[in-house]
């Protein structure tokens, strides 16, 4: 939805740019949704990490940017004494949009990123989705001017269960308690940054 907005906004500005298309590998840490599925502890550091990230640039470094990523693993999970466990294939989705701002033009250019969209949780024939945000930041390396490399580091933030109560209230005023959980994940990836014109 970001992306077409600003296609709409400044048309003329995004034929002169360009898009830039990078798809990615890497890894990611963070355990916590393997473990909010099982709902028990689960001995799994991280898991490799797939994905495709878009960018459409504006003026001054500003960048529309779309990004999705895809990351599985296989968990064993301990069952009763006499059973060796059951393996549990697990997913979560990634679909996030937002904007990257790059600090420097040529063919070094380090970046910082923002974005928010949507994850989705899947195991054992069950999946949820749940509202995300992400922040990160790296750098493009552009030895030629449509062909590149792009390094990048980012953490993201998935809130899976929210709720409120009230704590107490007065005339025209009311106190609210909020709880929420949230899945902290990081990581870490590399791909060829294409760019076209």
């Amino acid at each position: 939805m970001t992306v077409v907005v600003c296609l709409a906004i400044e048309p003329s500005a995004v034929a002169a740019q360009g898009i830039e298309v990078a798809p990615f590998g890497g890894y990611r840490f963070g355990g916590g949704f393997f473990e909010l599925v099982t709902r028990q502890p689960v001995d799994l550091d991280g898991a490799p990490v797939l994905g495709v990230v878009v960018d459409v640039p504006l003026p001054s470094g500003m960048q529309v940017e779309g990004l999705f990523t895809h990351q599985r693993a296989d968990v064993l999970l301990p069952t009763p004494l006499l059973d060796s466990g059951s393996l549990w294939r697990m997913t979560v989705d990634h679909w996030l949009g937002g904007g990257l701002q790059e600090f420097r033009g040529g063919r070094v250019r380090p970046f910082l990123t923002g974005t928010l969209g949507l994850t989705r949780y899947a195991a054992a024939g069950d999946s949820e989705i749940r509202f995300a945000v992400s922040a990160g930041g790296g750098v493009k390396l552009f030895p030629s001017p449509h062909v590149g490399v792009r390094l990048d580091g980012r953490l993201f933030a998935t809130f899976v269960d929210a709720d409120a109560t009230f704590v107490a209230c007065a005339p025209g005023t009311c106190i609210l308690a909020f709880h929420t959980d949230v899945v902290w994940q990081a990581e870490f990836t590399a791909g060829v940054v294409f760019r076209f014109r």
